[in-house]
């Protein structure tokens, strides 16, 4: 008990500011910004560090990162979100896949398109080795076609990685089903 009590007070005396763009959350290097890099937030850009809109909400949920308007009103989640959804209509399924594999030790990365939203690296390998597994976050409900999951299918043998769909559930839950090809003879 004593050790979670220590972990929440060091992370909450993780504070970094950040400023609501149109791409994400900007962030000035310092101290405390480049160790949350270091831990595989955002990306390094000249002398500040730009978060995602769902690393940013992650972070402002842990009480880590407080968020400022151009006119520094300060932000909080509910409104960072609806920022996050003018830009995303899949925005809460993908905050909750990645809170999901955050809070289960995985490094996860922006995906590179084709319907991939990330990059998962295994534990403690983030920045060591390339990414093993590739999530497309999708929502119970809503349709996918097949030709859509079989084109992001074949871009991820390519790649050599294995396709994981992060299936958010009417209750918020997230499901994750491995996704592979069957070949009948």
């Amino acid at each position: 008990m004593s050790k979670i009590k220590e972990k929440t007070a060091e992370t909450s005396e993780l504070k970094i500011k950040g400023l609501l763009e149109e791409d994400g959350i900007r962030v000035t290097k310092d101290k405390n910004s480049e160790e949350v890099s270091s831990k595989g937030y955002g990306t390094a850009e000249n002398d500040t560090i730009l978060l995602t809109f769902y690393e940013a909400l992650y972070l402002l949920d842990k009480g880590m990162l407080e968020v400022e308007d151009e006119k520094g009103k300060s932000i909080d989640f509910q409104r960072l979100l609806q920022s996050y959804k003018r830009l995303d209509e899949n925005a809460w399924a993908k905050y909750l896949t990645y809170r999901d594999l955050r809070s289960r030790g995985y490094a996860i990365r922006e995906g590179f398109g084709s319907g991939v939203d990330f990059r998962v690296y295994e534990r403690g390998e983030y920045g060591k080795d390339t990414a093993k597994y590739l999530i497309l976050s999708i929502q119970e409900g809503k349709p996918v076609s097949l030709e859509d999951l079989a084109n992001v299918l074949k871009q991820c043998q390519r790649l050599k990685k294995e396709l994981v769909l992060a299936v958010m559930n009417r209750r918020g839950e997230t499901v994750y089903y491995s996704v592979s090809q069957l070949n009948l003879k």
